[in-house]
């Protein structure tokens, strides 16, 4: 399932074209997803500017003007691709079967018309219209924990949030009520680099007396630093996941410990191989040697 860099990929990919555009019209090729698209969807968003993309933890945040947002999410296989309305053209190539186009906007921009295509093989994403100014109202949103890109992630936070709790620190990382959008290829990438076991406690990188522990600010800053390079690197191309071009992201190549089971571990001068093993029915791949 895309993560967070992935999902900010897409949006940095579809601003450009969306934002400022227009929906002339919204075509369904069917009644539902993973969950039955909005009643009367099309007519809703039919005629409104789109104002903003956003997004919050895993979620594509498509702003309208009147206080509409269209909530996104792709799901295992979702992914969005930009059509030329006038020459017929692809931008790109095709990212997907065209069997698999289920919601279409189509959209007067600055530049002329064009269509942007979601197409989701699998149908684990859905869609959902809510008011833009009641979003943390809305159900997923309601207990999100800060982003792992803001500001409101720092270490003096995690130390309340992880003080005495006796949880493996990977599985608190992955709570999305204590950092929202954090997945497991980007946790286990973190953890690595701040040289912390998955499996000590998140208690134990806070001191008796609450305050973080020197791990617990390494950790902080690991978090910042991987997901940003994720980003900068168009996100992670695993499985279905697929940019608004068409292409591939790029940072698997840059996996530590990530899926490479058996191999050297890249700490220098660290002579570990990389392990994998089951947390809470995932897989957690990290370094014995050098994560304590």
């Amino acid at each position: 399932m895309p993560e967070l860099p992935e999902v900010e990929t897409v949006r940095r990919g579809l601003a450009p074209v969306m934002e400022g555009a227009r929906i002339e019209r919204l075509e369904l090729n069917r009644p539902d997803l993973r969950f039955p698209l909005p009643e009367n969807f099309a007519q809703a968003v039919t005629g409104r500017r789109i104002v903003s993309l956003g997004r919050r933890a895993k979620y594509l945040l498509i702003e309208l003007e009147d206080d509409l947002t269209i909530v996104a999410h792709l799901g295992m296989s979702g992914s969005f691709r930009i059509e030329d309305d006038v020459m017929g053209d692809f931008h790109h190539p095709r990212s997907k079967d065209r069997k698999h186009d289920h919601v279409v906007f189509h959209l007067q921009g600055p530049k002329g018309p064009l269509r942007v295509i979601y197409n989701d093989p699998r149908r684990f994403g859905f869609m959902h219209i809510w008011k833009r100014s009641e979003l943390d109202l809305y159900p997923a949103f309601a207990e999100l924990g800060p982003e792992p890109t803001g500001n409101a992630l720092s270490e003096a936070y995690l130390a309340a949030r992880f003080a005495n709790r006796s949880q493996p620190l990977k599985s608190a990382l992955l709570d999305q009520t204590v950092v929202a959008g954090l997945g497991n290829i980007y946790v286990c990438e973190a953890l690595w680099r701040a040289h912390l076991s998955p499996k000590r406690t998140a208690g134990s990188v806070v001191t008796m007396t609450g305050r973080p522990k020197k791990e617990l600010l390494l950790l902080t800053t690991a978090i910042r630093e991987v997901i940003a390079d994720a980003i900068a690197a168009g996100g992670s191309s695993l499985r279905d996941h697929i940019q608004t071009d068409g292409s591939l992201g790029y940072f698997q190549h840059s996996f530590s410990v990530y899926d490479q089971e058996g191999k050297p571990c890249r700490t220098p001068d660290c002579g570990g191989m990389v392990a994998r093993i089951t947390q809470a029915g995932r897989s957690t791949f990290y370094c014995p040697a050098c994560q304590r």
